[in-house]
Parts: C-alpha cells; sequence; structure tokens
C-alpha cells in the first residue's frame, strides 16, 4: 500500500520521478491486459497504422521502416516490430507484397475491431476512482509543464 502523503509533502515531490513510475506502470499494465486477450500492444498498433479504417486513412502497405517512423512517438527500445510483424503474418492478419510491404487482411481487420473493443474496459479499470475533471487538469498540468521546458507536444 502507498504511503499517504500530505499535499506539502507532496508538492516537494520531483514531477519527472513520477511521471516516469507512472509511465512505466501505465505501459506495463496496458500490455499485460492486452497480453490476456492473445495479442500485444505492438501488433494492435501495427494493425491500426495499416488500417484504412484507423490510422491509415489513404490505404495502402508500409514497410518497417515506414511502420517504425508512423510509430516512433510511442515505440520503446524493446519493442520489435520485424518478429510482431511476423508473428500477425502467420495468424494470416498481415500480407506482405513483393516490395515488402505490410498489408492488413480482411481477417487483420476484423482482429483489430475485435482487439478495440478491449480498449473501453482497459481506460476503465486505469481511471477507476478518478474523476475526469480531475485527470484533465492533470493532463494539463502536464502539458504546461512540457511547455514550460521547452518540450514537444
Amino acid at each position: 500500500m502507498a504511503q499517504q502523503l500530505s499535499d506539502a509533502e507532496l508538492a516537494g515531490q520531483p514531477a519527472a520521478y513520477w511521471t516516469g513510475v507512472a509511465y512505466e506502470s501505465l505501459i506495463a499494465f496496458t500490455r499485460a491486459r492486452h497480453a490476456e486477450h492473445g495479442f500485444t500492444q505492438l501488433q494492435f498498433w501495427l494493425l491500426r497504422n495499416l488500417s484504412k479504417n484507423d490510422l491509415l486513412p489513404d490505404g495502402g502497405g508500409l514497410t518497417i521502416p515506414e511502420l517504425q517512423q508512423a510509430m516512433s512517438s510511442y515505440l520503446r527500445a524493446e519493442d520489435d516490430l520485424d518478429a510482431e510483424a511476423e508473428a500477425l503474418l502467420a495468424r494470416g492478419w498481415l500480407i506482405r507484397d513483393h516490395e515488402g510491404r505490410l498489408w492488413i487482411t480482411k481477417a487483420g481487420e476484423e482482429a483489430r475491431l475485435s482487439l478495440k473493443r478491449h480498449a473501453p474496459a482497459i481506460r476503465a479499470q486505469i481511471h477507476n476512482g478518478i474523476d475526469d475533471a480531475d485527470y484533465v487538469t492533470t493532463l494539463k498540468v502536464l502539458r504546461q509543464m512540457i511547455q514550460n521546458t521547452g518540450g514537444s507536444m
């Protein structure tokens, strides 16, 4: 159980530390929930980035380097797009053309929609006990800190 700190004690806590702890915890939690449903977060992202009904509105196929570029803001160092794409190829959710471009299949699109149905439950678990107004305030504070330190959003 986490120790309860007073407002004064919290005010002295380093935001960078706590945002890092929150990031690691949220990623681990989300990835574990995905695994419980038989897929990885990275596989879901691949399907989303290749779907004309999601993040690739013009449709078409993408190479692994193109996917790495498209996903660069949320990939982690340990993420292996090649291995995850191979797993999706084996499932028949992706196909690869003669130019090395990956394309989502009909089965892949159906899987993407099925996997997407789990997102609200995962979000609900993460947001349990957090008022929407508090959540919005927290994001506003974090965005302001990013702006104050010259970061980009």
